[in-house]
């Protein structure tokens, strides 16, 4: 046993520090998580701090008093409250403190951040709100490891609030950008090298097990980093985000953009704004891909983004997936009314304008009313696909694809509407003889353009009611019942789709291009398995419009996609000369496993820890045992009496540290009998020696206290049964740290 002032004394407190500092990096290490929610800039500072601090206090409220005790916890909880208050105040939320919100905005970090991070696209903006979330959780894990470390003998017990830290930084960062790898190692390392400190506090080894422990632990870490890119991971990790309702923009615009193209067509030159980029795209506005018999309209779940849009759910990396090409543009706005923000193809980031994302469309709105003179950067990708990857594609058979194949009987309605059978005839005689997705879609596209005139004058509309009289009687009819009616033409024939309200050409000015109102166009999208989303444009040019000197030509990756859907539409279609026309039989969806419940993945969890504690429990005995039979022969026989006590529990022995070996002794004899005093009396005689003796105990006499505590333990197996003490060992004081015992 060691005494303070003692060289065993100063190693001890030195052990107790160096733990101390060890938990401070773990909960440091712990905090780093949260970079793929926030980037490692903003996290960094924040979580040193809030590391730092409290084990700082925790470490001086251990110090030496006069009773040779710490302070009580009580006092530590209130002290560490408030410094955690003092140093968030003038760190994390100094400019809360600044403009006197302090308080609001610690209430709203403390109890609503975490729902407005999975409500955000990762990463977050560094809001000191969102921050003070990462402080609040890293602050709890600092203290609580530090005080774990010094008021408490279990070995691995301080790891557990940083591994808790961890845990809600992975939960809250999943799908964000980067890795966890390299936290996750240190966080191993860092663990082991407690277990290491913490396991020789009675004396023994000394400092051996650190000498080689560290570096193996270190080896051990850079092994689990470089290997774990490469383990096969089939499943989708779990994300939270799923299981909260995003909020809708602030002030959603009321009326669809599709019911506005009308009233623009109407007025043509109305400026609504500008684009400045190096190549002509069309530009989107809208997407809507729900249809209820009267109305389109948008299912966008928008979130607010830190200036970043994540990719397609949908997108390929794959060469036959096509290819991605970026395309930045400068917009800025005139007279565009609404929130609904306009961007080329898919954006991926967006600067100078507050956004709200849909994360499955990309749509953008604004979180208020756009106005005159805002301008912003914002970079997209642009799809391009060529002839073999059209040609090879199937129909989508995901969710988003069964709920864009989707026709409604109408609001009210207790039967089908008899349009939808006219319809399919209709879109079934469009494309006849076609063999292929790609080609019913593009075919329908063509005999679309050829069927009825663009007039600007017909009347707006695009319930069931309306596209039948577009396609029977009236013939004549602007974007919006061009894509309406391919969109629900499409859907009788199994091909998903949804419709886009965007922009196509714009007049020339200076650098950028003007786009006004008479350059509005609505056009449909077919989802193909691989390739997403595919634009098609069943709208014929307007009249008159080639001689308009102002006219620019639509995008430049559309007019090539025409062309190839255009070639498509041409193909022979029986496959080949000499072939008959056959229309192959539509392929069964493919089956969707459904998810298995959540009460699937809590059993496995639990199924697993009590494995792994099973495991623990079992193991941990031998290896103890293993440790005191090692050493010199002070410390083996010191351990054959602790492996003796330990034996001695099984029959009863609690408390051990006011008796002395020889009650000790007696106390077995009146439960095992005089066979006991046999061996019990012995290894007392051989401790008391150890403990008193002017000289070391020799080589043979740590033998024969091993020799006569292993007769006790066949005693006392004989006299308990193998049965209860396997019970005892799956106790978790099983776990408790060896601690030197009273002699």
């Amino acid at each position: 046993m060691e005494h303070p002032g003692t060289g065993g004394g100063a190693r001890a407190m030195i052990r107790r520090y160096l733990s101390l500092v060890v938990t401070a990096l773990l909960a440091a290490v712990a905090g780093l998580a949260f970079h793929r929610v926030f980037g490692l800039g903003p996290v960094l500072p924040v979580a040193g701090v809030a590391a730092a601090v409290p084990t700082l206090l925790s470490g001086l409220l251990s110090g030496p008093r006069k009773s040779g005790r710490p302070w009580p916890l009580w006092i530590a909880l209130v002290l560490t409250v408030a410094a955690w208050a003092g140093t968030a105040a003038v760190t994390v939320l100094r400019p809360a403190l600044s403009d006197g919100t302090l308080p609001q905005a610690m209430r709203e970090g403390v109890l609503r951040s975490w729902k407005s991070i999975l409500t955000t696209l990762l990463p977050a903006p560094a809001e000191p709100e969102f921050l003070l979330l990462v402080h609040v959780l890293v602050w709890l894990a600092a203290f609580g490891s530090a005080e774990l470390a010094l008021r408490t003998s279990l070995r691995a017990a301080p790891c557990l609030p940083a591994l808790a830290v961890f845990g809600a930084a992975l939960l809250l960062g999943v799908d964000g950008p980067g890795s966890n790898l390299g936290p996750a190692a240190a966080a191993v390392v860092l663990i082991a090298v407690l277990a290491l400190i913490r396991s020789d506090e009675g004396g023994g080894a000394g400092w051996r097990p650190l000498l080689v422990g560290v570096p193996a632990a270190a080896a051990l870490g850079a092994v689990a980093f470089l290997a774990a890119p490469y383990v096969p991971v089939s499943a989708d990790p779990y994300d939270p985000r799923e299981q909260v309702q995003a909020p809708p923009p602030q002030q959603r615009d009321g009326i669809s953009p599709l019911d506005r193209v009308g009233g623009w067509l109407l007025t043509p030159d109305q400026v609504l704004f500008s684009v400045e980029a190096s190549r002509r795209e069309n530009v989107r506005l809208a997407v809507l891909d729900r249809f209820d018999g009267v109305t389109w309209s948008s299912t966008a779940r928008f979130a607010p983004t830190g200036s970043r849009v994540p990719a397609a759910p949908d997108a390929g990396g794959d060469a036959g997936d096509g290819t991605v090409r970026t395309a930045p543009q400068r917009i800025t706005i005139r007279d565009l009314p609404g929130v609904w923000v306009p961007a080329a193809d898919r954006p991926r980031r967006v600067e100078g304008l507050g956004v709200v994302v849909d994360p499955a469309s990309g749509a953008l709105a604004a979180a208020r009313p756009l106005r005159n003179g805002q301008s912003y950067r914002v970079t997209s990708e642009i799809r391009e696909w060529d002839a073999g990857d059209l040609a090879a594609a199937g129909i989508a058979q995901d969710a988003e694809a069964r709920a864009a194949l989707q026709l409604p009987w109408g609001p009210g309605a207790t039967k089908p509407p008899v349009q939808l059978e006219e319809f399919r005839r209709f879109a079934q005689g469009a494309t006849a003889g076609a063999v292929s997705p790609i080609q019913r879609a593009a075919m329908l596209a063509v005999h679309l353009k050829s069927y009825a005139k663009y007039d600007v004058t017909a009347p707006p509309g695009h319930s069931y009611r309306q596209l039948d009289y577009f396609l029977s009687e009236g013939r004549r009819g602007t974007p919006e019942h061009f894509a309406a009616s391919y969109a629900v033409l499409a859907r009788t024939l199994g091909l998903p789709t949804r419709i886009m309200v965007g922009f196509s050409g714009g007049r020339p000015s200076g650098n950028a291009r003007d786009m006004r109102a008479g350059d509005v166009m609505v056009w449909p999208e077919v989802k193909f398995d691989g390739l997403g989303w595919v634009p098609f444009n069943p709208t014929p040019q307007r009249s008159g419009q080639s001689k308009d000197s102002d006219a620019v030509a639509a995008g430049e990756t559309q007019q090539k996609l025409e062309r190839l859907q255009q070639n498509a539409a041409a193909q022979q279609r029986g496959g080949g000369p000499g072939k008959t026309p056959q229309t192959p039989a539509p392929a069964a969806p493919a089956a969707s496993e459904p998810p298995l419940p959540w009460w699937v993945y809590a059993a496995s969890l639990a199924g697993l820890l009590a494995a792994a504690y099973v495991l623990a429990v079992l193991l941990v005995p031998v290896l103890r045992r293993r440790r005191r039979r090692n050493g010199p022969p002070a410390a083996r026989i010191a351990g054959a009496w602790r492996q003796a006590l330990e034996h001695l529990g099984d029959v009863g022995l609690a408390a051990t540290r006011t008796l002395t070996a020889h009650e000790v002794a007696r106390f077995g004899a009146g439960r095992l009998g005089d066979a006991a005093l046999d061996h019990l009396r012995p290894l007392a005689d051989l401790v008391n020696r150890t403990r008193f003796a002017p000289s070391p105990p020799e080589p043979y006499a740590a033998d024969q206290a091993w020799e006569h505590t292993d007769r006790l333990g066949r005693l006392v197996t004989a006299k308990a049964g193998r049965l209860r003490r396997l019970r005892r060992r799956l106790h978790p004081r099983s776990l408790r740290r060896d601690r030197p015992e009273p002699l």
